[in-house]
């Protein structure tokens, strides 16, 4: 869990240097991988990255959590563009017209937004077709591989 972390971190610090090239729309990231590969790990260190200090937490039965991004001389990386970060669990979602449900249209449109999704396969339909995944694998009880 704490290498999971470190990776993400440093995965953040390599996202910061194009997130002024990403456009005028939220920053969308998909998580995909099997259950117990590390991707709420992942988004808790994204969020210790970013000075977030609220327990992050999966957002499994509640669908989405949103994390505000207060600046803060304590930030690892400091990227001011983003000023929330948004949790999203689609592993429950039947489809993608769900996520309106989530506000997710208006989430999108906001270039402050960097949202992490899980399971994005479920949801592909209202995903940019552009838009990073990161592949998570469960090795066993102690392995994951992440690929980027």
């Amino acid at each position: 869990m704490e290498e999971t972390q470190a990776l993400a971190s440093e995965w953040l610090s390599s996202l910061g240097g194009r997130v002024t090239k990403l456009g005028d729309k939220a920053t969308i990231v998909g998580l995909s991988g099997d259950l117990g590969s590390g991707k709420t790990s992942f988004v808790q260190g994204v969020a210790n990255a970013l000075g977030i200090t609220d327990n992050v937490t999966s957002p499994t039965f509640i669908l989405e959590r949103i994390y505000k991004i207060v600046s803060s001389a304590n930030f690892q990386f400091p990227i001011s563009n983003f000023q929330k970060l948004i949790h999203i669990d689609a592993y429950r979602l039947d489809n993608a017209s769900e996520l309106k449900h989530l506000g997710f249209e208006e989430l999108v449109q906001d270039p402050g937004n960097l949202i992490l999704i899980e399971w994005p396969e479920r949801v592909q339909e209202a995903l940019p077709p552009d838009i990073q995944t990161l592949k998570f694998e469960f090795i066993d009880e102690s392995t994951r591989r992440i690929s980027f």
